[in-house]
């Protein structure tokens, strides 16, 4: 029988520990109950001293696993990292000392249950040890040949890696070759300046490092970072290739005008897009398209179907800019000419509002309503809103209609795929789980990324979740412009310019810089076997052992990033370099067969079971709180930082993703004698905060199934809930753990609590 592992406590006495609690009663837990081999107090263990002496500790054999009892887990990770050897972190500060009454008999107890559950979490977890076949490709792919792709390409090369450019054009530069002039990027930002894409495109094709593939699509993907297998069509040449990481730099078309009848689009020639005036001005003739003759007036209309239900729901942004562009070179062309913008909103933010004044001294015009219809004749009919009247503008020689912009993420017929529930599978009976199937992909319940119509693949993704990027409602990239820019739901591929979302020549450049740095980071990542954002640097990766498997597929359904795949058999394969270390696949497994080895259904399920839980005659209750690592942690953190108290009846437990929680937890709770559960995760939707996009969301749907169960078990629904927390939430994070200590007073104590 092989021997234990020894595992070391040390027990920090700064920051006000020591005066909370009392350490020697800890180190009696430690050593005493729990069994540690050895522990130690300090002073400070993160000054040099208490560092070196864990160090010695490890090098002398005397400490093979290590918990540190003393701040949180998110704060002096590089003062306590040591090579091979992870610690295991125990919260005595935020969670203890700064947020309960120093002293108390109930702030010991808080902290004596930290250890117990630090030590439990020890005795079942593992350092990781990596993934045995990291990606080894350096090389880039880089689909789309506009702005955004020649800026990707230029950056990764000049960065020292090497890069294939896909465009299935027969040029590069995309829409931006055909401008004369683009929006101002450099001061004194008040005029057009010369379009210097043909300098970007030289550059590019002069780059040693680039390899450029015109007239050229990729017609499939497989694999992942590090090593994805790309298969081109290159003129009718079959290309296969290797690749680290890829960007998608697909760009934008126009909305569809033949859909803006209203609006005099076909019922006169002279009624044109933005996009058709700007390859107007591009050639160099400014001329009314129905007989030759320079226009005299010309009057742009704003979000033409923008901002609408009925067409496009969102603002392109962009549109106003460029059309205060144009309006400036009509002026210029045409001196005598009158051009009217008008507009709901105009929108110039930053140094666009000099743009902006230059267009008004230089006599352009500006009028606020809403146009509601244009003839054929060119009669605008706008509803002014400062004069608060009708006003019917006539004599017009040209109508420019700002059209919107839409994401070449998908075919122009493509809808958004709206995502499905998970199967329905009650995850507090897994015997239930044992014939459950999902849907074959295509099918009319298939899940999310299988379901919704035929549309067009960028990449062809051969994952089993579809061959597509999973884009949002707008038919944009999924990528949360605030919590992972550039990231989608696929690891190592990245989205940039006006694929992701709408913007300019300048931010599709200043995107693509950011797409290409992600992408070094994928395939460095990749290389060394570790996990990309937000779980950076983690070697740990699902385990699945297969002889319990019932084939349910629920891990390949459930996985926000499309990181495990199906053998020919129906086995669940994941493929490592795509996973993010979510753990929504444990969570989803409904008999447990997926874990980490740092990170298990059975390590916490000891965590939770390792906290002494008082008799229902103490009026001490214990209340569970699942809490997401990314968000609600955090809160809790910030909280403790500035001296908020809650309730020392909660027991905190931080998990990966609230996808990855197990019903198991909640069952072991509740029969361990908990009087209450709390998850506490981020927020779902289309505006998600969700590090993992869904772990929140499928969460809901599996807590919908087990308030169901607690209802067959005659338990309260109401000893189990689910909050949606964000990172600033300190002040409310407390409080949703005080308000459930009330309820919980209210029913009563669990009535398992003993058995």
């Amino acid at each position: 029988m092989a021997e234990a592992a020894k595992t070391a406590v040390y027990l920090c006495a700064g920051c006000g520990i020591g005066e909370a609690v009392s350490i020697e009663a800890l180190e009696a837990v430690a050593t005493g109950e729990s069994k540690a081999s050895s522990c130690r107090r300090h002073d400070h263990l993160c000054d040099d001293a208490g560092v070196a002496t864990i160090q010695a500790d490890i090098d002398s054999g005397a400490a093979e696993r290590i918990v540190i009892a003393a701040c949180s887990e998110r704060v002096n990770a590089d003062r306590f990292r040591f090579d091979g050897t992870p610690p295991i972190r125990c919260d005595l500060r935020e969670r203890v000392a700064w947020s309960q009454p120093p002293g108390a008999e109930d702030t010991q107890m808080l902290a004596a249950d930290y250890v117990r559950m630090a030590l439990a979490e020890a005795e079942k977890s593992a350092p990781p040890s990596g993934q045995a076949d990291p990606g080894t490709s350096k090389t880039i792919l880089v689909v789309g040949g506009g702005v955004s792709g020649l800026t990707a390409a230029l950056e990764s090369a000049r960065a020292g890696y090497q890069v294939m450019l896909v465009e299935r054009a027969s040029d590069l530069g995309g829409h931006g070759a055909k401008w004369s002039k683009r929006m101002p990027h450099r001061p004194p930002y008040r005029l057009p300046q010369d379009n210097d894409i043909g300098a970007l495109i030289a550059a590019v094709t002069a780059e040693p490092r680039i390899t450029v593939h015109t007239r050229s699509r990729v017609v499939s993907t497989a694999g992942g970072p590090g090593r994805f297998l790309v298969t081109l069509d290159s003129g009718g040449t079959t290309i296969e290739e290797t690749l680290g990481a890829i960007v998608v730099a697909t760009g934008w078309r126009p909305y569809d005008a033949t859909k803006l009848g209203h609006l005099g689009y076909g019922a006169s020639p002279d009624v044109v897009t933005g996009v058709e005036l700007e390859t107007m001005l591009g050639a160099g003739e400014l001329a009314c398209k129905s007989d030759g003759r320079r226009p005299a007036a010309v009057a742009f209309i704003q979000c033409a179907g923008s901002r609408d239900p009925d067409h496009l729901p969102y603002c392109s942004s962009i549109c106003c800019g460029v059309s205060i562009k144009q309006a400036l070179m009509i002026r210029e062309r045409v001196p005598d000419s009158s051009v009217y913008i008008i507009h709901d909103e105009l929108r110039t933010p930053g140094t666009a509002e000099a743009f902006y004044r230059a267009a008004q001294a230089a006599g352009v015009i500006f009028m606020k309503g809403k146009v509601s219809a244009v003839g054929a004749d060119l009669t605008v009919t706008v509803e002014d809103v400062l004069l608060g009247e009708t006003v019917a503008m006539a004599g017009l020689d040209l109508v420019v209609l700002a059209t919107g912009m839409m994401p070449n993420a998908t075919a122009p017929e493509a809808e958004a795929i709206a995502p499905q529930p998970a199967p329905d599978i009650d995850p507090l009976a897994p015997i239930l789980a044992a014939g459950a199937t999902v849907p074959e992909p295509g099918s009319e319940d298939a899940s999310e990324d299988d379901s919704g119509p035929e549309i067009g693949s960028i990449l062809n993704l051969q994952y089993r979740q579809g061959p597509h990027l999973p884009i949002l409602a707008d038919g944009f990239a999924d990528s949360h412009f605030l919590c992972f820019p550039y990231e989608t739901r696929r690891s190592g591929i990245y989205t940039c310019g006006p694929v992701r979302r709408p913007m300019d020549m300048a931010e599709s450049a200043t995107d693509a810089t950011g797409a290409a740095l992600k992408a070094i980071q994928a395939i460095e990542a990749a290389a060394a076997g570790t996990a990309l954002h937000p779980r950076g640097g983690d070697l740990s990766f699902p385990r699945i052992n297969l002889d319990p498997c019932t084939k349910c597929r629920r891990c390949t359904v459930e996985c926000p990033f499309g990181a495990i795949d199906e053998s020919d058999d129906d086995y669940p394969v994941v493929e490592v370099a795509r996973c993010r270390r979510c753990g929504t696949c444990m969570g989803a497994c409904p008999v447990r067969t997926i874990s980490f080895e740092n990170y298990s259904v059975e390590m916490v399920s000891a965590m939770i079971k390792a906290v002494e839980v008082p008799d229902e005659f103490a009026e001490k209750p214990r209340v569970l709180v699942l809490a997401c690592r990314n968000d609600a942690i955090p809160a809790l953190d910030m909280a403790g930082i500035s001296g908020t108290r809650y309730s020392p009846f909660a027991r905190v437990v931080p998990v990966r993703c609230l996808g990855s929680v197990s019903a198991l937890w909640i069952s072991d709770a509740l029969s361990t004698g908990y009087d209450g559960v709390i998850l506490m995760g981020c927020k779902a939707g289309d505006d998600y905060q969700c590090h993992f996009v869904k772990g929140s969301a499928i969460t809901q749907e599996r807590m919908g199934k087990i308030a169901e169960t607690l209802k067959s078990m005659m338990l309260e629904e109401e000893r189990v809930v689910t909050h949606e927390v964000a990172i600033a939430d300190a002040r409310r994070a407390p409080e949703l753990i005080d308000s459930f200590l009330d309820t919980i007073a209210e029913i009563g104590p669990n009535p398992f609590k003993g058995f």
